[in-house]
């Protein structure tokens, strides 16, 4: 071709490519300008109320405050404030910042606890849950520029769902522990987000046992011996294999110097005959706490095992967990004893899938899993297993071991059932060398009951060393004994095996596996006078039963119970009528509207005699009236007189509610127990405050 032509056809592939290439950088430039545009939430704003199942919001400065209020760790229920959560996980601090937000499905326990100057509290059990991050955007999502919130009608039982289609069986648990699937509507990222595979911590892992032939094991204790920390208390006591025994010890307790010479017992006869267990019970001192709590001390170990049952035994279905002592101040033998009560107490529990399951943990100065719940199912694999446990030796530090025990003992992947109470048995020799109070506070607010056997406690002479006095009215579930052991001599610890079963297997006493959502007796008082009419008392029901949903309803659980009144009074149903959760939505339901005037003060009496007054004693006792108007009579007497009682009373006023009388309904201090709504149709704003409140208070009741 001529050269004209050449130089045309090169200049036009130029201008092309040239075109193309600028069009390629303008598209980049615009890539790069288009930003995520974060949008921003109030430090009140709960995740529950926020659609989107992952996004990016801005926080605030100012959400470090009590007031809003957060449950769990790490992982949150989702009515907690989710600014205030990204606080107490680290995310951000007081002065706001970028959160990411993922939701979970529900949890059958949060955990509580102070981080960052947030203090969560606990909760059994919740429908949904979420997690917080750095606001950074995951590769491959896209979030949206604006949340959509759910009317607060949307997270509850409409009123046509609620009389149109009760749930049947189990589905209302489902439901309650199912998370709500996204708005079809809704602006939502684009990929799943990736399933989160729970890690297992190294140390709750099951260790086998060592089997280190006899000579070596002596040479490696004597070995281990002389590296003992010198400043921790010892006892050297020396064992023969003859008819004579002789005890001397000698403890020098950390820190302090001083040295106890214990007493010497002299033992004629050879151990486990008549005259020998009659000298061990000389050794019981008077006003021992064993005593004092109605067990006998004529009690004796069964020292023939128990037939096992290839279920175990189905009146002691609880999860436990021994807390053992493997310090050095314990030595050898005494660490032998600990482990043959260990393995009579499973032989007494009678271990099995439909009874009571055990696990041990070992503390010195760090705890270890020696075997958890699900390891063993029967007393005679535990009792070999406890056979082979070797001492850790170290400091007595039963304030971290139990900090061990409530993260990660008590888990699924441990064997826990969920349905089956909580209990931590900590074996103590002497006293803590660590402090136990805010561990076990946690622990307990887990719904873990915390029981103690301490034994050879410090004399007179050596509290004066105690780190933490009264550690063990501190640490257990409650202080008035039950949960408490006292034994003087390690050589009477077989006494306690028959005592300390009947204990945690008596489930109804546990009162630290029971929350704030499955101990309570709930009685309804509801206002049918005239001005309240046909529809809104419907709308009325359908608060009473979307918060008799939160509770678990059983015989043995939380019970409902509900009045209706006007100038007259009439019991709907009683707290014992129905025992299941679609029982009571289905007696909510065909509850009549009344009409009249309004006697509240004669309804508060009536519900008091014919409804409270058959509560179980081991009920809370909650009154939850809703009324629209002010009462044609004096409630101030019988309120007094519901409160001097144990009963804890709420008041709802609708509308022409009278201010004056909420508050003297309510049980002090009334700002909590009170609530006012100027429309029917805003009663559903109150569920979860109410639930909230009635959690917080049961959460900070005494422990006597």
């Amino acid at each position: 071709c001529s050269p004209p032509f050449s130089s045309y056809y090169l200049s036009l592939v130029l201008g092309v490519f040239l075109t193309y290439t600028y069009a390629a950088k303008e598209a980049m430039k615009k890539t790069k300008k288009a930003k995520l545009y974060v949008p921003q939430i109030d430090c009140d704003v709960k995740a529950g109320k926020i659609i989107n199942p992952e996004f990016i919001a801005k926080c605030p400065p100012g959400c470090q405050d009590i007031k809003y209020r957060v449950y769990g760790t790490d992982i949150y229920a989702s009515f907690s404030s989710v600014c205030s959560a990204a606080i107490h996980s680290g995310i951000i601090d007081n002065a706001g910042g970028k959160i990411l937000v993922q939701k979970v499905a529900g949890h059958s326990g949060y955990r509580g606890s102070f981080s960052n100057g947030v203090r969560s509290l606990s909760l059994p059990r919740w429908r949904e849950s979420f997690l917080v991050a750095e606001g950074k955007p995951r590769k491959g999502v896209t979030y949206p520029s604006t949340l959509e919130y759910s009317s607060s009608k949307s997270t509850l039982m409409t009123h046509t769902d609620f009389f149109n289609n009760v749930p049947k069986g189990n589905t209302v648990r489902k439901q309650y522990q199912t998370s709500p699937g996204p708005n079809p509507a809704t602006p939502i990222a684009t990929t799943t987000p990736p399933h989160t595979t729970a890690t297992t911590d190294p140390s709750t892992t099951t260790p086998k046992p060592a089997t280190t032939p006899v000579m070596t094991r002596t040479a490696t204790a004597a070995a281990t011996a002389k590296s003992r920390p010198a400043l921790h208390r010892v006892r050297d006591t020396a064992f023969r294999g003859s008819s004579i025994f002789s005890s001397n010890r000698n403890i020098l307790r950390p820190g302090t110097g001083v040295q106890r010479q214990e007493p010497v017992a002299a033992f004629r006869k050879p151990a486990g005959s008549p005259a020998h267990l009659a000298m061990e019970t000389d050794l019981w001192k008077p006003g021992s706490s064993l005593f004092d709590t109605g067990f006998s001390s004529k009690e004796e170990l069964q020292t023939k095992p128990l037939e096992s049952r290839s279920q175990g035994n189905p009146t002691c279905k609880v999860d436990l967990s021994f807390l053992i002592d493997g310090s050095w101040s314990i030595g050898k033998r005494r660490f032998q004893i600990q482990k043959q009560f260990l393995s009579h107490v499973a032989d007494a529990l009678d271990v099995g899938s439909a009874g009571p399951l055990m696990g041990i943990v070992q503390y010195g100065n760090d705890p270890s899993t020696e075997f958890n719940l699900k390891t063993y199912t029967n007393s005679k694999d535990i009792r070999t297993a406890i056979e082979k446990i070797p001492q850790k030796g170290g400091l007595s530090n039963v304030g971290t071991a139990l900090s061990f025990v409530n993260k990660n003992f008590f888990s699924d992947a441990n064997g826990n059932r969920g349905g089956a109470p909580n209990v931590a048995v900590v074996m103590v020799d002497g006293w803590p060398t660590d402090k136990v109070e805010e561990a076990s506070r946690l622990a307990r607010e887990s719904g873990i009951n915390i029981f103690f056997v301490t034994i050879e406690g410090a004399a007179e002479s050596e509290k004066q060393n105690v780190i933490e006095p009264d550690f063990v009215d501190k640490a257990v579930c409650r202080t008035n004994g039950f949960y408490s052991i006292n034994v003087p001599s390690w050589f009477s610890l077989h006494k306690a095996v028959q005592p300390l079963v009947k204990r945690v297997c008596d489930t109804e006493r546990l009162v630290c596996s029971k929350t704030c959502l499955n101990s309570a007796d709930v009685g309804f008082v509801i206002d049918g006078s005239s001005s309240v009419g046909t529809g809104n008392f419907r709308t009325v029901l359908q608060f009473v039963a979307n918060i008799s949903k939160e509770f678990e309803i059983s015989d043995t659980d939380t019970r409902i119970g509900a009045v209706q009144y006007t100038y007259e009074q009439r019991l709907e149903f009683g707290f014992d009528k129905y025992s299941s959760k679609q029982d009571v939505l289905s007696a909510i339901k065909r509850i009549n509207y009344w009409s009249g005037g309004t006697s509240t003060g004669a309804a508060i009496s009536y519900t008091l005699e014919h409804l409270f007054n058959r509560s179980k004693p081991n009920k809370r006792k909650i009154m939850i009236l809703i009324t629209d108007g002010r009462s044609y009579d004096d409630v101030r007497v019988p309120a007094m007189t519901a409160h001097q009682n144990g009963v804890i009373a709420y008041s709802i006023g609708i509308a022409w509610a009278a201010q004056d009388e909420l508050e003297a309904i309510a049980t002090d201090p009334d700002k909590e127990h009170s609530f006012f709504v100027d429309e029917f149709d805003h009663l559903y704003q109150f569920v979860n405050q109410l639930i909230q409140n009635i959690c917080t208070e049961f959460n900070s009741q005494p422990r006597n």
